[in-house]
């Protein structure tokens, strides 16, 4: 029998995380807030991920009894430097650059806010990338417009499936949400 889970707001405007809410088949409403997401120079990658998610969940104060929100932030960490969201297309085609051939971290840090109590964490995924041409480069910011998205690309779009080699971790983690563990925290949080 499937668990029984209290309301759920989703914190958040991605379309990524909302569809993969639908895909575990959870009932939840979108509500946004807007949080300042700058964050403390000396946090590790993991640490800004959670540091990021806890400041999205602290900006609803007025929950309903038994609601759960869930926040959320991505970001990409190659060699210890952050790839936030591009600037614009040349800045995309500067980190997608960057990421060919290499190995990098996909950082999805998760908060739960229910009662007054926040459970944070994180999820690492390695991701490796394959060589890729300027010219697939390119096609790819043309054709997807990455814009909105950490290191400037979708594992669940073109490039991930022409470009990534490999990884090491949770799939669905890249893609903004790491299933697995979340839905493993919110029976926790539900018991």
């Amino acid at each position: 029998m499937i668990k029984k889970f209290p309301p759920i707001i989703l914190a958040s405007k991605s379309p990524r995380r909302q569809e993969l809410l639908k895909l575990m088949g959870f009932d939840f409403q979108v509500v946004l807030r807007e949080v300042d997401e700058s964050f403390p120079p000396e946090l590790t990658p993991s640490e800004i991920a959670v540091y990021i998610s806890e400041k999205k969940a602290k900006a609803f104060d007025l929950l309903v009894e038994n609601e759960i929100v869930i926040t959320a932030d991505t970001i990409v960490s190659i060699d210890g430097k952050i790839l936030g969201k591009p600037e614009n297309e040349e800045h995309a085609f500067e980190m997608l650059s960057e990421l060919s051939g290499k190995r990098h971290e996909v950082i999805t840090g998760v908060s739960l806010l229910k009662n007054h109590q926040l459970i944070s964490f994180y999820e690492l995924t390695e991701v490796f990338f394959k060589e890729i041409s300027a010219e697939e480069i390119q096609y790819y910011i043309q054709t997807f417009q990455p814009a909105d998205k950490a290191g400037a690309y979708g594992i669940q779009e073109w490039i991930g499936l022409i470009a990534v080699d490999r990884i090491n971790g949770s799939y669905s983690n890249v893609v903004g949400l790491p299933t697995h563990r979340l839905y493993t925290e919110l029976c926790k949080l539900s018991e």
